[in-house]
């Protein structure tokens, strides 16, 4: 492709999707929208940038040249378009979750392998300074090994009558959609597989979601645990999206958040060793969230060199979302292969 733009198709532009067809894939130069793909005409409707519109994938392929399709469509029609598009030769860049089931994202992955084709997932979270700092201080090893990590996540999601979101009829509203993040960044940071996870999750009563918005777990990466906490029915503080780490080292230990509201506002390490503590310098990251997504798929396949957050590597976050929800339903904790 040398320096020329990733010719890209996106399909999916309800809500979200249309957010990022005007938010986020303008600002990426080396990404060139060369068309729209939405089955619902009313929202294909609603685009407002200049690419031709389709309401099928086959008619967008058969008359735009592309090397790559966006994949920005619902969970549940995500297996169905990443196969379409590595069928007809395409790289893909996908929402998360990758796909509703382990098996369903492996199957995709062996196809894109046969294809000779590249499938990255839109771990968003993975590029923020605060993240990319821990996970040095992690490798490095400067504060000895790590044992313990303590997690939580607080939000108050759509307390006020009438207003809902898709995620609030999920079955498993916490573990479906959101923690997927925060599994994601466990194996990123710590640099392992999970070993083991016990996880409880509970529905109040009074809640207005259809499943259970809280959850509680216990999980083992070789020698570290980890204790993860979420609600999305919190009248605590808020905490930002990544939730709030606690981690403890033979040396010290540090805490540390990430993905406040407001950019890399948020993002803060603090690192104590005995009596003393210091902030940690964080790095610059030009593109962050799904910007630093879209520039790192693009950027990856003008290289020639494997994306960060592959769907090889994203199986094992997506295995452990769906170990963390079979635990719940067998009420006992679970071994991963």
């Amino acid at each position: 492709m040398g320096v020329s733009a990733l010719r890209t198709i996106q399909v999916g532009l309800g809500g979200w999707g249309r957010d990022w067809a005007r938010q986020v894939v303008p600002q990426i130069s080396s990404v060139d929208l060369v068309g729209y793909v939405e089955p619902d005409a009313s929202s294909l409707e609603l685009v407002t940038g200049s690419a031709p519109r389709f309401t099928s994938f086959d008619a967008a392929v058969a008359q735009v040249p592309a090397e790559a399709v966006l994949v920005t469509a619902a969970v549940a029609a995500h297996v169905d378009v990443v196969r379409q598009a590595l069928q007809a030769d395409k790289h893909v860049l996908v929402e998360k979750p990758f796909a509703p089931t382990v098996q369903e994202a492996q199957e995709l992955v062996e196809l894109a392998q046969e294809r000779g084709r590249t499938v990255m997932v839109s771990q968003n979270y993975r590029f923020f300074p605060a993240p990319r700092a821990v996970r040095e201080l992690v490798t490095s090893g400067e504060l000895g090994p790590l044992h313990h990590v303590d997690l939580e996540f607080r939000r108050l999601s759509g307390h006020r009558p009438g207003h809902t979101s898709p995620h609030h009829a999920y079955a498993h509203p916490l573990l479906d959609d959101m923690s997927i993040h925060h599994f994601d960044l466990l194996r990123y940071i710590i640099g392992a597989e999970p070993e083991q996870v016990y996880c409880q999750a509970w529905n109040p009563s009074w809640s207005w979601f259809a499943g259970p918005p809280v959850a509680a777990a216990v999980m083992t990466f070789g020698d570290v645990n980890v204790s993860y906490r979420g609600s999305w029915v919190s009248h605590e503080s808020s905490t930002p999206w990544a939730g709030e780490w606690r981690m403890a080292f033979e040396n010290g230990d540090i805490e540390w958040t990430s993905r406040a509201d407001q950019g890399t506002d948020g993002d803060a390490v603090t690192v104590r060793t005995g009596s003393t503590s210091r902030q940690l310098e964080l790095p610059t990251v030009q593109w962050i969230d799904r910007w630093g997504t879209l520039n790192e798929f693009a950027d990856a396949l003008a290289s020639g060199r494997t994306p960060e957050c592959s769907g090889v590597d994203n199986i094992g976050s997506l295995a452990l979302r769906s170990a963390a929800i079979e635990s719940v339903s067998r009420r006992a904790a679970v071994t991963l292969s």
